[in-house]
């Protein structure tokens, strides 16, 4: 006979609490209701080695759909409940089972997954009623439990032999106003993308039987949903370069083999496995706001969410994997994690490994690194700007640029190694290529000197070294900008006596510029080329052309200096020229700037003016 009971809570609410709020999305019932039923298999058989009363099986979990009565049937053969653990654990909600059960055996190796014991009232999302049919090895009979999930279940006995839970769900009626489909819970191709997305490593095999078409006839075969063992699980030994790349490319989407794999398997305090990946390319979206970082994270086994950003800094956002742990604190739902500080730790571990591995490829297979390097280096770049450079300690020697002497890469430390003992800076020059750069009139001393110059050539290089500022107390140097730091005494004194000595050309022309540079000097840096623009300290011309790219930055503006190489012939026809009719000298002036603007490649202020002084002075000198 059977015997209805009041929910012993607050079941209604309760009830709608966790049907309605707790839980994101409705298919993660299927989730909740595996790995219950893997509970139950493992209290079975660790049960099974100590007791005579339970005996072991070949243990299996089922699904059995059935569209045209819209039922979804999912059995084990657990443990099953006794007619008390029945009103105990589905009687009372939030009453845990599986917690009990670690609690009582002190057993905290037995990847018993469950813990709060509400996955089970999950199935009323989708169901409008649950019967659960179950045996216990400790039980004379069966008991069925029947509920509508609102204030009260019953409970009832039935003939039942095998021990074990079988969860019958009578489903919803299909809401298309709110576009739920609930008969899609009877569908194979529904239930197997499920069991793979949420349940694919349960350690028991998931089974259902499955239509299949042989010779235009149908029949209904026996099909394992589930891997069951992880690939991170198996023996590194076992595990075949090529199986570790087939999985990564069905698991993450990608027709290219990975770069590289990090494999690591943490024991002791802190409890993990981690298994990354660094593709060979960025994702399409990578440089887009719409990418989204993230490592997936499971459980013992089972999925609990795609995209966890807090496992990955931005810096190492391009690393693909997922992280495996026991010893995770899972908020109610198992969909979000609690403020929880093993997270933080597994994070921080995941982040040494990482720059460890990047550290050892850059040392020992230059070439893969610099296939990684090409395709993720501004990652790494922007990582070492943000936050005020708070992680540039941590990133700067994964940092490498190419020079004005090489084509190969070198890093900071390199440079340093290789530097003449008398270079007191790391010196650097900003362009759109190699070439550009070196075409710059700045680079004429450098030319002579000997010294190596490193190129940089993308935009965030610029934002990067203002923080950087220095490396092993050597500081940054940039050849267009500042002073030149290297004249010795005696060409500092010939420059003056030449400034002082050309002291009225030099002002005529700055006044003729007016706001358009800061200064106009002789050149200490120029050797070859007439003239050049430079910058002041702070704000750099390359900089400039960047920000000005930006919204909201058009009048954004670097200090401009034009230098003029006292030993150029021009210098010496525009003095002959200021000497003769010094009212030609604003013409010249602006010229002379203007061709300082192309050469840094800054657009002309004024092209139509530009033109037309040269047209001027062409016909001038043919008179």
């Amino acid at each position: 006979m059977a015997k209805t009971q009041q929910f012993k809570t607050e079941s209604q609410k309760l009830l709608h609490l966790m049907t309605h709020s707790i839980y994101t999305q409705k298919e993660i019932f299927l989730r909740e209701l595996i790995s219950n039923a893997s509970d139950a298999i493992d209290k079975r058989h660790y049960l099974s080695l100590t007791d005579r009363k339970v005996p072991t099986d070949t243990y299996e979990i089922w699904l059995k759909p059935d569209e045209a009565n819209k039922t979804l049937v999912i059995s084990d053969n657990g443990i099953g409940f006794t007619e008390e653990e029945l009103i105990e654990n589905l009687g009372t909600i939030a009453q845990s089972g599986s917690k009990a059960f670690l609690e009582k055996i002190e057993q905290k190796d037995l990847d018993i997954i469950g813990q709060f014991g509400v996955g089970f009232y999950s199935s009323f999302m989708v169901a409008k009623e649950v019967i659960v049919e179950t045996r216990s090895p400790y039980a004379e009979t069966g008991y069925r439990w029947t509920s509508l999930g609102e204030d009260s279940y019953t409970i009832e006995e039935i003939e039942r032999h095998e021990i074990g839970t079988t969860i019958t769900l009578f489903l919803r009626d299909d809401d298309t106003e709110n576009e739920e489909n609930f008969s899609q819970y009877t569908q194979t191709y529904t239930l197997k993308n499920l069991v793979k997305k949420y349940s694919d490593y349960v350690r028991y095999p998931i089974l259902m039987m499955v239509k299949k078409t042989e010779d235009k006839k149908e029949k209904f075969e026996q099909e394992t949903l589930n891997q069951m063992i992880p690939i991170w699980k198996r023996a590194k030994s076992e595990i075949k370069p090529e199986d570790m790349n087939q999985f990564y490319q069905h698991q993450f989407n990608d027709y290219e083999e990975p770069l590289h794999v990090i494999h690591t398997d943490v024991e002791g305090l802190l409890t993990y496995t981690a298994l990354l990946f660094i593709p060979k390319k960025p994702a399409y979206d990578f440089y887009s706001e719409h990418y989204e970082k993230g490592l997936q994270l499971y459980s013992k086994g089972v999925f609990i969410q795609n995209k966890n950003k807090d496992l990955i800094p931005d810096y190492f956002k391009f690393v693909k994997g997922l992280v495996d742990s026991a010893d995770l604190s899972l908020n109610i739902s198992r969909e979000l994690l609690q403020h929880d500080r093993q997270l933080k730790k597994i994070a921080s571990h995941i982040e040494k490994k990482i720059k460890s591995e990047l550290e050892n490829l850059l040392e020992k297979d230059r070439d893969k690194y610099i296939e990684f390097y090409e395709a993720y280096k501004n990652t790494l770049k922007y990582g070492l700007y943000e936050h005020f450079g708070v992680n540039k300690e941590k990133l700067q020697d994964l940092i490498m640029f190419k020079t004005s002497k090489r084509d190969e890469y070198i890093t900071f430390k390199e440079y340093i190694d290789q530097k003449p003992e008398e270079q007191k800076a790391i010196y650097y020059a900003s362009g759109k290529s190699k070439s550009s750069i070196l075409s710059l009139p700045q680079m004429d001393v450098m030319k002579e000197k000997g010294y190596e110059v490193l190129l940089f050539t993308d935009e965030i290089d610029e934002f990067m070294i203002q923080i950087l500022q220095s490396y092993q107390e050597v500081p940054f140097k940039s050849v267009q900008q500042g002073e030149s730091d290297l004249v010795d005494d005696t060409k500092k004194e010939e420059l003056k006596s030449k400034e002082k000595e050309h002291k009225d050309i030099l002002k005529a022309l700055k006044k003729a510029l007016k706001d358009k540079v800061k200064d106009v000097k002789l050149s200490a840096r120029l050797k070859t080329s007439a003239v050049c623009l430079v910058s002041g300290e702070g704000l750099s011309l390359e900089m400039e052309k960047i920000l000005k790219t930006m919204p909201n930055q058009t009048d954004v503006k670097a200090d401009r200096i034009l230098e003029i190489n006292p030993d150029h012939d021009l210098f010496k026809a525009l003095n002959k020229i200021y000497d003769q009719d010094a009212s030609k000298i604003d013409d010249y002036a602006s010229i002379l700037y203007h061709q300082a603007l192309l050469i840094e490649g800054l657009p002309i202020e004024d092209p139509t003016e530009f033109s037309n002084q040269l047209v001027k002075l062409m016909i001038e000198s043919s008179k």
